[in-house]
């Protein structure tokens, strides 16, 4: 292959699966190139072929599917070649970045081992130099201490160390071709900004071309030089990151940029001065007799109560004992009020999802008190407890994960029905059911359907409305839209807006994505190494923030505009050089 020659080439590619109820045309016509040292993004929603595209460059579609046209990675045809021959190309000459580190790493394998493996693969060298190499390779993806991390196993390592860990896998043999398929998307914004410096130094030190697969369109203006936005399985749209982002020429492509989520600065807003911005605005929602604290509903002055829904205060949370304990929670202050939204933001490991826990009931706090709906939780038993938790909403991240296979979409969300004893009749919850797929905007037609059977986006949106099957007075949302794409994350929110605004509940919404805070919180609560770093109403506190750690937030932030974000980038490394010993 020549300089010249690009490192991927696919034509005319076509990818159907053969299905019990007919074949599925995934990707029709595909065309693209990647030359070395440059990085494609490859963009659209779930179901637009992107990740079907990204698999076939590997080989590595499933056995019900059919592949046309011709796939070369630096001069080796993928399409209709052996396995044997995929052995010696896989790893070697194309590696692949996964979204979630989990499903890459052995859970029961030394993280050194595993790097080292993936180097004899391909290597005749002794067990001595693979290990050796594991660790040159761990300190070369910034890995602090990597003989000693080298021992450690997959859990013992954060989030973004396993990524790491994984894209050192990725690069062991230094491939041509470098496949990342949402490779930040489960990470906080300070980690996947390490990770995209990571990934773009070693693109320019080796000229590995990279294919990324996203659907964050700030990811791509900050990393690709060159964008093919998919549709149907079909490229509608290709061009260089600028063109694309900021001067799109396909309808789709503009209804996608539309979708995202942008972070208003201080700047920005000022700009803005006079002009409606996305953001709603904050909501004051009367308590409703049926959500007021029971012994507090009749205020003597005539007023709403205004008991915060939940109130942790002075809370603490220690796990384990001795030296190897761990301060999850150190002495914070978080209360929500009928009808607000507080958003709890902060990096991996900050304690925004153990405080949510321990709001739920699930993590018994070491010190401070918590009070759900005026009740002290700590002092509450059996049936008082059940009737409290039966106040609370929860939807996770993965609905995959919270949503029993083995169930109908209208048993997934009866179940807190049942479980509450709920409804008297199975008539009676099914009318209920019908109720919240109607509210979620879903049809009453998938009720019969399998999980298994829906969009993510769907699937995300039975999860909500089984969290509101009990009317909840609390909602917890535990990155509820993260691994959802741009236009379906919109629509989720949309509709956890209205409902929120016609039921009132209180929301505590847990996220890394501080766009998608600013969008939908009142109030803010930024959390560091499980203390309350500041908290205030979401303007001031992401337009004016008072410490360093939340500029630092919110620098790392991507914005899907090239030009802007290349000068955040600059002035994001500029800061962290000044403050580097």
């Amino acid at each position: 292959m020549t300089a010249t020659e690009p490192i991927l080439a696919v034509e005319d590619l076509g990818v159907h699966f053969r299905t019990e109820s007919g074949d599925v045309h995934a990707v029709q016509g595909v065309s693209l190139t990647v030359a070395p040292g440059e990085t494609l993004a490859l963009v659209g929603e779930s179901g637009s072929g992107k990740s079907t595209v990204a698999l076939a460059a590997m080989g590595l579609l499933s056995g019900n599917a059919a592949v046309t046209g011709s796939a070369v990675v630096d001069g080796h045809q993928v399409v209709g070649a052996s396995d044997t021959a995929l052995r010696g190309v896989r790893g070697k000459t194309v590696s692949m970045v996964f979204q979630e580190p989990a499903t890459a790493l052995d859970p029961l394998t030394r993280v050194g081992a595993q790097i080292a493996e993936v180097v004899r693969n391909h290597r005749q060298v002794s067990a001595g130099d693979a290990a050796r190499q594991a660790v040159d390779l761990l300190r070369r993806v910034g890995i602090p201490s990597p003989e000693e991390r080298a021992k450690a196993f997959p859990f013992q390592l954060s989030g973004g160390q396993r990524q790491r860990v994984v894209i050192a896998m990725a690069i062991a043999n230094e491939p041509a071709l470098l496949i990342a398929d949402e490779p930040t998307t489960a990470l906080d914004v300070t980690v996947q900004a390490e990770i995209l410096e990571l990934l773009r130094a070693l693109a320019a030190d080796t000229g590995t071309g990279v294919l990324l697969v996203t659907h964050n369109m700030g990811v791509v203006a900050d990393f690709a030089d060159r964008v093919a936005v998919m549709l149907r399985g079909r490229i509608v749209e290709t061009g260089g990151v600028e063109d694309v982002l900021l001067r799109p020429q396909h309808e789709y492509t503009e209804r996608l940029l539309a979708a995202v989520p942008r972070l208003e600065t201080a700047a920005s807003a000022q700009d803005a001065a006079g002009s409606s911005t996305r953001r709603r605005e904050p909501r004051r929602v009367e308590v409703s007799e049926a959500s007021r604290v029971p012994d507090a509903a009749a205020a003597s002055d005539g007023r709403p109560d205004r008991t915060p829904v939940v109130d942790l205060r002075d809370v603490s949370v220690t796990f384990g004992r001795g030296a190897r304990a761990v301060h999850a929670l150190r002495g914070i202050d978080v209360e929500v009020h009928a009808g607000e939204t507080v958003g709890l933001v902060g990096e991996s490991g900050s304690g925004k999802s153990t405080a949510a826990r321990v709001a739920l009931g699930l993590v018994r706090p070491t010190a401070g008190s918590v009070r759900l709906f005026g009740s002290d939780l700590r002092r509450t038993r059996g049936r008082d407890r059940r009737a409290l938790r039966s106040g609370i909403g929860v939807v996770l991240q993965d609905p995959v994960a919270s949503l029993d296979p083995r169930m109908s979409v209208a048993d997934c969300i009866a179940e807190p029905l049942a479980v509450h004893r709920r409804g008297t009749s199975s008539a009676d919850r099914r009318r209920r059911v019908d109720e919240v797929l109607d509210a979620v905007r879903l049809p009453r037609s998938l009720a019969t359907r399998a999980p298994r059977e829906l969009s993510g986006g769907q699937r995300q949106r039975v999860s909500l409305a089984r969290a509101l099957v009990l009317d909840p007075r609390l909602l917890v949302a535990d990155e509820p839209t993260s691994a959802l794409d741009v236009s379906v994350q919109e629509a989720v929110l949309e509709v956890l807006t209205e409902l929120q605004g016609d039921l009132g509940f209180a929301c505590l919404f847990v996220s890394h994505d501080l766009a998608v805070v600013q969008q939908f919180a009142e109030r803010v609560v930024v959390m560091r190494a499980g203390a309350v770093e500041e908290q205030g109403p979401t303007t001031s506190t992401l337009l004016h923030p008072t410490t360093d750690y939340t500029r630092r937030l919110l620098a790392a932030v991507p914005v899907p505009d090239p030009v802007v974000q290349r000068q955040r980038r600059a002035e994001r490394l500029a800061s962290l050089a000044a403050v580097a010993p």
